[in-house]
């Protein structure tokens, strides 16, 4: 049986992004591992609404902050070790990260 380690890394620093993008990318080859990706999504732009006063009766606002997160999408088959390794290590604050795993069982098995 083989596991897949999906991990999804988001950030609103695109340079922080791919440079730990690139380096799980180079430990990945390094050690042997299959691994598809990076997967690209289209930047998002989030705008959050800026209250000018903090109770709820005042209708008055700021100009909403905007702001554009970035998110790289990789799977790691097998190398369960690997996978461990990349979900468990410290990220900058500005990185967040995602790690889902599936078990994959071979053809013609029942479960």
């Amino acid at each position: 049986m083989t596991f897949v380690t999906r991990l999804t890394l988001q950030s609103g620093d695109r340079a922080a992004l791919d440079g730990i993008v690139d380096d799980i990318k180079s430990t990945a080859e390094r050690k042997g591992a299959a691994l598809k990706g990076p997967h690209s999504h289209p930047p998002e732009t989030i705008s959050v609404p800026q209250h000018c006063r903090l109770h709820g009766d005042d209708e008055r606002r700021f100009s909403s902050w905007q702001y554009t997160v970035f998110t790289r999408e990789l799977e790691i088959h097998g190398h369960d070790n690997l996978a461990r390794n990349i979900a468990s290590q410290n990220f900058p604050d500005s990185v967040h990260i995602e790690a889902e795993v599936e078990q994959i069982h071979g053809a013609g098995r029942s479960n």
